[in-house]
């Protein structure tokens, strides 16, 4: 694991030329949906359209759904959260992990994100791929605070934060989803705060409930 101390790792030529290539294919693809539809648009016009061969394509995405559901933050926010001082709990080196990535992503990006969460909630086969990759987030994040607490992956409140912070995330998805106007970022930011703060919504009773006239 990174100290806290550790200086950020360079990008070399070829990496650099690998998330292009990624970043490439993504945009042509979020194009082709736009304009045709997902179901209408083949992985053959997406490399077509990239002026990528199909096997080249594959090197990059397995699946026609993985286009859209993998990206290249996880990396960017794992390197970032391993860099947090350790004096701060799992929480707050989350919320300043993805602070920090997302201040360094253009605004193009962040608009790809956007329509990449509007098709995930609209279409059925990337809502079950997406079910999939949360499952390998929570096992991502269980072994990032595990290693950081010096605590095994299988420990049940791992894993219970690890699901706490994955359901949070899927939350501001379909939350954003249906609210176009919301700010990603800062909706992740009040999530993982509300879980800071212990959930308030949870120990709140009926009785504390404003009556109504």
């Amino acid at each position: 694991m990174l100290s806290e101390h550790s200086e950020p790792v360079k990008i070399g030529l070829r990496e650099k030329k690998k998330q292009k290539t990624r970043l490439l294919l993504q945009q042509q693809a979020l194009r082709l949906f736009h304009e045709q539809g997902y179901h209408a648009t083949t992985i053959e016009q997406i490399a077509e359209a990239s002026e990528i061969s199909l096997s080249t394509l594959f090197r990059y995405f397995s699946t026609k759904e993985a286009l859209v559901i993998e990206d290249e933050l996880d990396p960017m926010i794992i390197h970032e959260f391993q860099k947090q001082p350790l004096d701060l709990n799992p929480i707050q080196a989350l919320r300043m992990s993805v602070k920090a990535v997302f201040d360094s992503v253009d605004q193009e990006r962040k608009e790809a994100l956007r329509e990449r969460t509007k098709l995930i909630s609209s279409v059925p086969e990337l809502r079950a791929a997406s079910l999939i990759q949360t499952n390998k987030s929570l096992l991502l994040i269980a072994n990032l605070v595990a290693d950081r607490l010096h605590r095994t992956v299988d420990d049940l409140e791992i894993l219970t934060f690890a699901g706490s912070v994955t359901g949070a995330m899927m939350a501001v998805q379909l939350y954003c989803a249906s609210h176009p106007e919301a700010n990603f970022v800062a909706s992740i930011d009040e999530a993982l705060s509300d879980l800071e703060l212990g959930l308030p919504l949870a120990k709140q009773t009926s009785n504390q409930l404003p009556k109504s006239e």
